[in-house]
């Protein structure tokens, strides 16, 4: 097992202060504060199922919305997993799930290639939930894509609650992730034929 591939990251705007660390090589502990209490849950699951340690601390203009707190915090845990990863050599390279919520079925597949593409085919039958808007769920995963360069796809099949196609979402992304950065010792360098990612 090589040394902790770890990252920290702060992001502060006029709109948040964000503050970020995980762990790749953890064991799902999580200690998270956004102030979004929904995208607290999100954020304990995807460490939880991706076998990461994450803190993440968020101070944002909730009195608003929540679309900048969202989206600030998938920047910082996109930058994370970039520096993270490192130079990627040993590593998957890919992952994918197909992962049952109850009524919600959502396909994962990603590619940390180091160019960034998100293909989004996730539909909400609600437009929130609670007092969460749905549509950040792609706005999260948006930025985390953006700033990590990773090649996300996400698929809804069927679902019919908002909570439980969410939630889908999350724990297949994070389950593609623990799968991607795993290292392969069969792997000797980066996983590609350029010799970089």
């Amino acid at each position: 097992m090589p040394d902790p591939r770890t990252a920290s990251i702060e992001r502060e705007t006029g709109e948040t202060n964000v503050s970020l660390t995980l762990n790749l090589d953890g064991t799902g502990e999580h200690d998270v504060a956004t102030g979004v209490g929904f995208l607290d849950h999100m954020l304990e699951l995807f460490a939880r199922h991706g076998l990461v340690d994450l803190s993440v601390k968020a101070e944002g203009d909730t009195h608003v919305d929540f679309h900048h707190t969202t989206e600030d915090v998938g920047i910082c845990l996109g930058r994370a997993l970039k520096e993270a990863v490192g130079d990627k050599a040993g590593i998957v390279r890919y992952g994918s799930m197909a992962l049952p919520m109850e009524d919600a079925l959502v396909t994962v597949a990603l590619d940390l290639s180091g160019r960034p593409m998100l293909v989004w085919d996730v539909a909400f039958p609600a437009a929130k939930v609670g007092d969460f808007d749905t549509e950040l769920v792609r706005e999260f995963w948006q930025a985390v894509a953006n700033a990590a360069g990773l090649n996300l796809h996400c698929v809804l099949h069927h679902g019919v609650n908002a909570h439980h196609i969410a939630e889908a979402v999350f724990k297949g992304c994070a389950r593609s992730l623990r799968a991607a950065v795993a290292v392969d010792p069969r792997q000797t360098g980066v996983p590609s034929s350029k010799g970089v990612l």
